[in-house]
């Protein structure tokens, strides 16, 4: 079922847009404000946002922003009770994908929906994507944001922080990387993982300020955490 996030403070319109969506066979989930429709669009992607622009905590062309700079390329239909033209325009080059003056039609909504979903490429699925914390990886094309600013890793470093990534918050040995990411059936006493560690560390910290989220544990592995705490050694 096709999912559609709703991001609208005004809840007259966002249950009349809930329930006409879901009577068209839309899995529909709605939030009120501009830091929860990141927050949502992060932790579940919808196939399509339908974001007002006027929202509390952030607004609808901050969201847009915010989502385009991470990589996150689904699809936005953009809504405002204002009809200036330079609004329009803010929000297309921020990279929504279509917009809508209020007041409308839902029916008009509707096939505006249908003719971005039939022209986009379907975004990213829960498993083509990993998020942990500020870092979001698409397995799907390999690319990587720390921060939302894009980090060029060579292959082997991607897999690495692919495999630590879906690991999350787990220590995982230099013998289980080099099983899993090299392809050793028995691994030899190498320290190519970490050098390979050591350089993966560096990309990553050169796009933040914030504390480490790849952690060395002494005689036991690495581990990928959002809370930059390595776990107990019990």
């Amino acid at each position: 079922m096709t999912s559609i996030l709703v991001v609208e403070d005004d809840p007259v319109l966002c249950e009349v847009l809930k329930d006409g969506l879901e009577h068209e066979g839309y899995r529909v989930q709605t939030v009120a404000d501009g830091r929860a429709a990141v927050a949502a669009v992060r932790s579940e992607p919808p196939d399509l946002v339908v974001l007002d622009v006027m929202l509390p905590a952030l607004s609808g062309l901050d969201v847009c922003r915010q989502l385009r700079s991470s990589g996150d390329g689904t699809p936005i239909i953009m809504l405002t009770a204002r009809g200036l033209e330079t609004d329009r325009v803010r929000g297309l080059r921020l990279g929504a994908d279509d917009y809508l003056a209020k007041p409308f039609g839902f029916s008009e909504l509707l096939a505006r929906i249908e003719a971005v979903l039939r022209h986009t490429p379907r975004s990213p699925r829960a498993g083509d994507r990993v998020v942990v914390g500020s870092l979001v990886l698409d397995l799907r094309s390999e690319r990587v944001w720390h921060d939302g600013v894009a980090i060029e890793l060579r292959p082997r470093e991607f897999r690495i922080l692919a495999y630590l990534a879906n690991r999350r918050d787990e220590v995982v040995s230099r013998e289980e990387l080099l099983r899993s990411v090299w392809g050793y059936r028995r691994p030899p006493e190498t320290r190519t993982v970490d050098v390979h560690v050591a350089r993966l560390r560096k990309k990553l910290e050169r796009t933040t300020t914030s504390a480490r989220m790849l952690v060395t544990v002494a005689r036991r592995g690495y581990c990928l955490s959002a809370s930059a705490r390595p776990p107990d050694p019990g």
